[in-house]
């Protein structure tokens, strides 16, 4: 079954990215290696916080937007409730090639 990610990334700052993917580990690597020229390149966002996963596009779609809506005190407020240390949770994925992906 296919899977679809809702993510929130940030930098050094806690400048906070969120959206919306079918390859979660690729499309994290996308961002820090900067391959896509945008926000998250010129803002060097390569950390990712905080994660969703649903077997469900239409779902994941209107939650990113739903989370894109929110003003930042409510995003951060979501990111602490899950990873209070606002670690990377990408550590680790690309050496040891981790598909388990589970923001609990």
């Amino acid at each position: 079954m296919k899977r679809y990610y809702v993510y929130i990334m940030t930098n050094k700052s806690r400048c906070l990215y969120t959206g919306v993917t079918g390859d979660l580990v690729r499309r994290v690597n996308e961002h820090k290696e900067r391959l896509v020229p945008g926000f998250t390149k010129k803002y060097n966002i390569t950390r990712l916080v905080f994660f969703e996963e649903t077997d469900d596009v239409q779902a994941a779609i209107a939650r990113e937007k739903q989370i894109k809506g929110w003003l930042r005190a409510k995003k951060m407020a979501l990111i602490e409730a899950v990873n209070p240390r606002w670690e990377d949770l990408s550590n680790g994925w690309c050496e040891k090639g981790d598909s388990s992906l589970r923001s609990e």
